[in-house]
């Protein structure tokens, strides 16, 4: 039972390691053919401003697979750094606008995949493993709070912790939003460049 833990264990990291290199080869395929526009920027630095705020909130309640956690944006949503991910890369594909809008393909086929495929897959398989953590009280969370989009009243049997820098810094949410103040910046330096955006400029030096 032990060695199938471990073996488990070391599966989901190597997907995690998988997820976080797709991200980065997204990401730099978006770069090199995104044209945008200092008004596309400013549209999608608004929206990705508003899901690394959800996310900055919730890392700093979040003590992955040691706790449940009940606090802070966990009141309303089961999912915040999920649902922030999402609304980030809604505005990382308005920034990156591409020629015919291809970016709103992109945008589209990304929830179609959220949706489709890693939302329902992960609640057949988390809630099951939590429940098994931290058993009735757990059930009722999950049976109170949604997966995903917020409920409009804040969930009552709730912890009374408070917003942890500690636990900021453990979730790292720092370097993402690091990274996304600096994706958003290149994004702008390219808006006011030349029209074939950051692959003309490297195709034209």
């Amino acid at each position: 039972m032990l060695r199938g833990m471990v073996d488990a264990d070391a599966s989901r990291r190597r997907r995690a390691r998988l997820r976080v290199l797709g991200v980065y080869a997204f990401v730099l395929l978006l770069l090199l053919a995104a044209r945008p526009t200092p008004l596309s920027v400013s549209v999608g630095f608004a929206i990705v401003t508003l899901g690394e705020a959800l996310r900055f909130w919730a890392a700093g309640h979040l003590r992955k697979s040691v706790e449940l956690v009940t606090s802070g944006p966990y009141r309303y949503t089961r999912n915040p750094m999920y649902l922030g991910r999402l609304i980030i890369f809604s505005g990382i594909c308005v920034m990156a606008r591409l020629p015919y809008f291809a970016n709103l393909v992109v945008l589209l086929v990304g929830w179609i995949l959220f949706f489709g495929y890693y939302l329902p897959r992960k609640e057949r398989v988390e809630p099951a493993r939590l429940a098994r953590l931290h058993g009735a009280t757990y059930e009722r969370y999950h049976a109170e709070v949604p997966a995903l989009f917020p409920r409009s009243s804040p969930y009552a049997d709730v912890a009374t912790r408070g917003w942890s820098s500690d636990r900021f810094l453990r979730n790292r949410e720092h370097w993402m939003a690091a990274g996304l103040i600096g994706l958003s910046l290149l994004l702008l330096w390219i808006s006011y460049g030349e029209p074939g955006g950051l692959l003309g400029r490297l195709l034209n030096r």
